[in-house]
């Protein structure tokens, strides 16, 4: 073990990464627990019971880094098309992470966060939700988020629902809507956009995941398996990320052109 700790600290002082090329925002979208079980010979869900194990790994890397927020693509609106008996083992592994890190969040002074249609989970699982909200939200360095339920579709839906009632009832001058404005009936409204996406199991895809907070994000590419997932892969992201240029629809000149 000591070995191991050596081993983080060793390959963070390494990296020519400063708190200034850091993303201040990491999302990933987590793949590939089915494949590793399938591969190791071993039921689905205990892909996923690695895959839960990998999202404790990577929480405290983030948190080590520096990452002031970072978001968990957990469950999609798609997923509850998968075979019930999988779905119910997912739930359980959720409520059972939510019970076992509570604490955890809190030590790290965390703000924790749970984006998408999280109130048609199941009953248990929602309570434990929103206490971890209440009980997180002065928190303020840093920020966890679960998306949980979650389809960028759906809450493109929701957000133009609830503006299309609130231009309805005269609270909002439909000539004066912008992007901010409909930002705000995101679910994500009071968090960032996130500055580097990753998917594991070297699927190139979005997936229905924060489609228009992404518009500008760095995507990296993993190959490992989420259940593989360590602090190492998310190292290479982060120096994957650096080593970008990010020009915002300016040129490179512009970029990097010193500022008077």
């Amino acid at each position: 073990m000591l070995l191991l700790v050596l081993l983080h600290v060793a390959i963070l002082l390494m990296s020519d990464i400063s708190s200034k090329d850091l993303p201040a925002h990491v999302a990933i979208i987590m793949d590939g627990n089915g494949r590793w079980a399938n591969r190791q010979g071993l039921p689905r869900i205990e892909g996923h019971r690695r895959g839960a194990e990998a999202v404790r790994r990577t929480i405290k890397a983030a948190y080590d880094v520096g990452i002031h927020c970072l978001t968990l693509y957990a469950f999609s609106v798609e997923n509850w098309n998968r075979p019930k008996d999988e779905i119910d083992g997912l739930m359980r592994l959720l409520e059972q992470f939510l019970e076992e890190n509570t604490q955890q969040v809190h030590k790290m002074k965390a703000r924790f966060r749970v984006v998408g249609r999280y109130q048609e989970l199941p009953a248990s699982i929602q309570e434990k939700l929103q206490y971890l909200e209440a009980e997180t939200a002065h928190h303020t360095e840093h920020s966890l988020a679960l998306a949980l339920n979650y389809g960028s579709r759906t809450e493109i839906v929701d957000a133009v629902t609830a503006l299309a009632d609130d231009v309805r009832k005269g609270r909002i001058d439909p000539n004066s809507i912008d992007y901010p404005c409909i930002r705000s009936y995101l679910y994500t409204d009071d968090l960032l956009d996130p500055d580097l996406v990753i998917r594991t199991s070297g699927e190139c895809r979005l997936s229905n995941f924060l489609l228009l907070q992404s518009a500008y994000a760095e995507i990296h590419i993993s190959d490992v398996l989420w259940p593989d997932f360590s602090s190492e892969h998310l190292q290479a992201a982060l120096d994957d990320y650096a080593s970008r240029e990010r020009r915002y629809g300016k040129t490179g000149e512009q970029v990097s052109m010193p500022q008077i």
